[in-house]
């Protein structure tokens, strides 16, 4: 059986997929091995990918992005998150949020993981007409620690993933004012990207991983909770189930597991948002970060809800 060797930026929920791939044997059916690994700090992908103890990074595409046209060429070849499964939760009144109500607010982003909850959330405010210098960021500390200063009171908001904004609700802690899945629309927020030259290396094993992906995506989609509730418990075993169940519904009824295809245009966007923060000189172009050989045997009709 050959091997695929992934390190990831986080072990998550928007990752399951390929947790259920692994889970029912999709994986071995294509005589594959998948072995992963979440890196703590999240650049551990990059040395990962270096030292060859990764073939793959399972991460976000402004990695890639941000390195375009320097010595470290990454391509990223599929997706597992077809939209941004994130959220902007507020104390109360979710009903009469609007953009500009943040304007000399505070926001909570955590960016220990990576840049994307800022950019993504000063994005949606120019979007909206608002200058994102009006607002002041708290970046760069982890999830965890900006929930409780939250929840203590600090902020006037805080961008959280799914899992953890249907925590805050459940506690009673918060509200979610904008759901980023329906908000920003397509857009690639979680890839599988390599050095392009070992693209055609690990082309046969990288096929057979994106088969059974986008397989797992569809029986994920169309699967009752329930049925996923012991695939669940195994990878979260602390988290509330009723929590982690709202979270997974959340999930599969947004479109995030849509399709393993990365879109042009929703790249295309994400790049134009990037640039917009300086995170790139000049915003790269899809050809230039994606190489869309390896999901071009799948059907081209792939929306699986």
């Amino acid at each position: 059986m050959k091997q695929l060797s992934i390190s990831a930026t986080a072990h998550a929920l928007n990752y399951l997929p390929q947790y259920h791939a692994d889970h029912v044997g999709l994986f071995a059916a294509h005589d594959l091995t998948v072995i992963s690994r979440a890196c703590d700090p999240w650049t551990g992908v990059l040395d990962d990918l270096d030292s060859g103890v990764a073939d793959v990074a399972l991460g976000g595409l402004w990695v890639p992005a941000m390195y375009a046209g320097s010595q470290r060429d990454l391509v990223a070849f599929a997706q597992v998150n077809d939209r941004f499964p994130k959220a902007l939760v507020v104390r109360d009144n979710a009903a009469t949020f609007t953009w500009s109500s943040l304007v000399d607010g505070t926001v909570l982003a955590p960016g220990i993981g990576g840049s994307a909850p800022y950019a993504v959330t000063a994005g949606l405010l120019r979007d909206h007409g608002v200058d994102p210098s009006s607002v002041a960021f708290l970046r760069d500390l982890s999830t965890p620690m900006y929930v409780e200063l939250f929840e203590s009171g600090l902020g006037d908001a805080i961008v959280l993933d799914t899992l953890t904004a249907q925590s805050m609700v459940d506690r009673g802690t918060g509200v979610i004012a904008v759901d980023y899945t329906s908000a920003v629309g397509v857009g690639p927020n979680s890839v599988y990207y390599c050095h392009r030259d070992r693209v055609d290396e690990l082309r046969d094993r990288l096929t057979g991983f994106v088969t059974a992906l986008d397989y797992a995506m569809r029986e994920v989609c169309a699967t009752p909770v329930a049925g996923l509730q012991p695939l669940l418990t195994q990878h979260w075993p602390t988290a509330d189930p009723s929590t982690l169940s709202a979270a997974c519904v959340a999930i599969q009824e947004s479109g995030t597991w849509d399709s393993v295809r990365i879109d042009p245009e929703g790249t295309r966007r994400w790049m134009e948002v990037l640039a917009a923060e300086r995170m790139v000189s000049t915003a790269p172009t899809f050809d230039q970060i994606v190489t869309p050989s390896i999901t071009a045997h799948l059907e081209l009709s792939q929306s699986h809800r």
